[in-house]
């Protein structure tokens, strides 16, 4: 028995239908870093927040990818206060992966 399915874009944000995927999907990307790195320096939550100068309810927020409360600056605030730099890097459009506009590195 054959199963049908669709081959995603790569962005499930775009494959769903959403406003700005790309945005949505860059803001994810890095949620998903910042959280890594929480996970790593092994901090709880209430000490997040305070590194971070939020509340705790705001980092249970990004826990659980509730992003909308969230820019991408903030997002970049965040990365700095945990010791981390940010390389921006802008290139012309048929150097990328067409189908993206923005892509994140974590290294």
């Amino acid at each position: 028995m054959k199963h049908k399915y669709t081959v995603g874009s790569g962005n499930v944000f775009q494959d769903i239908g959403c406003e700005e995927p790309d945005e949505k999907l860059a803001k994810a990307e890095l949620a998903f870093i910042i959280n890594r790195i929480i996970m790593k320096k092994k901090l709880t939550q209430k000490e997040a927040a305070q590194i971070l100068g939020v509340d705790q309810p705001k980092i249970s927020a990004l826990k659980h990818g509730k992003l909308s409360g969230f820019s991408m600056e903030r997002l970049f605030l965040f990365l700095g206060a945990l010791d981390h730099h940010i390389d921006i890097v802008i290139s012309h459009k048929s150097d990328r992966v067409k189908e993206k506009l923005v892509s994140i590195a974590y290294s």
